[in-house]
């Protein structure tokens, strides 16, 4: 079995790697001993994204529901013919992450199943779900032994989901609603999506990030870096979405290109060796 984890593990280093550049490079600042268990997060959750947003061919119910299932017979036997699976309940039963933590991811992908448009709590509960938690989980890999820490940065944790989820809504504005009929903003329409709209939108964000950030800098050593590197990255797409008007966010995907994210690495390094944060 430890060579079978081992493997389960790589593949889910290896489908973090193909699907994200950045967070695998903030992935590859955190101590050895926390990478697992991340890479392991993140090849879960990209996995049930996978479904509810591409498998369009295919009964996407159906298969959330069995991906659902066979996640919580994992986590229960502790072992899993899924590799993805087998990784994330290894780091599901060895630092300890909360069953409601997961419960809350599921009930948000289940929302991208027939939800369109979403009222203000709509859209509270799935950030909570598809976002907040996620960063929850990293957080008890972070502190699994350290329950005073964990309380004490978890409202920091989840304001930092929360704004990197509302960017991502900004940045896949026109994908979300051109090929799935999503809108996850309350009181926004695509087809009128105004200055004021995007305005709002864009102070409720830095809102976040700026009361994120005291958590950030709180952090241990050897996770910090990569935790700020992430929220660097973020600020700056932010920033690029700034710029431009709410007819060019409808029309194309804002991304930072790999030099900046080079660079971006760089700075983030000496601010947090030196810190200049």
């Amino acid at each position: 079995m430890d060579l079978y984890t081992r493997n389960a593990l790589d593949c889910a280093e290896v489908t973090t790697k193909n699907y994200s550049t950045s967070f695998s490079m903030g992935v590859r600042t955190l101590s050895s001993k926390h990478r697992p268990a991340i890479y392991a997060i993140y090849g879960f959750v990209r996995f049930a994204d996978e479904i509810v947003d591409t498998f369009h061919d295919h009964d996407k119910a159906e298969l959330l529901q069995a991906f659902k299932q066979q996640t919580y017979d994992a986590i229960d036997k502790k072992m899993c013919t899924n590799p993805i699976l087998h990784a994330f309940q290894w780091a599901v039963n060895t630092f300890h992450i909360d069953r409601e933590l997961i419960d809350a991811f599921m009930q948000s992908m289940e929302m991208d199943l027939h939800k369109k448009t979403f009222t203000l709590e709509e859209y509270k509960q799935y950030i909570y779900g598809s976002a907040e938690v996620v960063g929850l989980m990293c957080l008890r890999v972070f502190y699994s032994e350290q329950e005073a820490e964990y309380r004490q940065l978890l409202p920091a944790a989840k304001k930092l989901g929360e704004a990197f989820q509302k960017v991502n809504f900004l940045r896949d504005l026109r994908s979300d609603h051109k090929e799935r009929g999503r809108v996850y903003f309350p009181e926004v329409d695509f087809d009128a999506f105004s200055p004021d709209d995007k305005r709002e939108i864009e102070h409720d964000i830095w809102q976040d990030f700026r009361d994120a950030f005291p958590g950030i800098k709180s952090l241990d050593k050897e996770v910090r870096l990569g935790v700020y590197l992430a929220y660097r990255y973020y600020l700056e797409l932010l920033r690029n979405i700034q710029q431009v008007s709410p007819e060019e966010v409808k029309q194309k995907r804002f991304r930072v290109s790999n030099a900046h994210k080079l660079t971006l690495l760089v700075k983030c390094y000496l601010r947090n060796k030196f810190g200049w944060m």
